[in-house]
């Protein structure tokens, strides 16, 4: 840090805006990675489920570019903790992925694949076309974790983020019922109910 304005409340600033972007850092990786770590689970565990190929290459690559993409920048420029500059300064020697945050990661990506393959289940069960409603269901439930990620849920402080999220969501949907989509996806539309 350079001060060129000779006052000592810019290394505050300072320590502040360095607190939100590891903070914004920290958030992306548990979005991005309990993501990655969701689709892991559902095409490893699905065969041993019954689902002979629960996602396609192409629904897997469409999936990561919405929620990865719009979104994933957009938690990026989510503002600072009100209560960042409260907390003590952590250990120099922890990892980004330290203080409980691969537990996390863990366990939400559990979920994510957990509703992904109990929507598939039940979509093949039930003669639906289960494949579609995976694909879904993985990309809608990753959106979920991209809003609940918010430093300030409900408020408009970081408009970005919900204007991303129904972005990837419409594109998300596009891919069910668009025609170009749905060949290039192998998707069939899904009825409203």
């Amino acid at each position: 840090l350079v001060l060129t304005d000779d006052n000592l409340a810019t290394v505050a600033l300072a320590v502040g805006e360095g607190r939100r972007i590891y903070d914004n850092i920290r958030r992306f990786l548990r979005y991005g990675l309990s993501g990655g770590a969701a689709e892991l689970l559902v095409m490893l565990a699905g065969p041993f489920l019954g689902l002979p190929l629960p996602l396609l290459p192409a629904q897997i690559l469409w999936v990561n570019l919405l929620t990865h993409g719009l979104p994933g920048v957009a938690l990026g420029s989510e503002p600072a903790d009100p209560g960042a500059m409260r907390r003590p300064p952590r250990p120099p020697a922890e990892s980004v992925l330290g203080a409980g945050l691969w537990q996390r990661i863990a366990r939400v990506g559990v979920i994510i694949a957990a509703v992904t393959l109990a929507v598939a289940l039940w979509g093949q069960a039930t003669g639906r076309p289960w494949q579609s409603m995976a694909f879904l269901a993985l990309g809608t439930t990753q959106l979920a974790v991209a809003a609940g990620s918010r430093v300030r849920p409900g408020t408009l402080a970081n408009p970005a983020l919900p204007a991303a999220i129904a972005s990837a969501l419409a594109l998300q949907l596009a891919g069910l019922y668009l025609p170009f989509l749905q060949d290039l996806l192998h998707t069939q539309p899904l009825p409203a109910t």
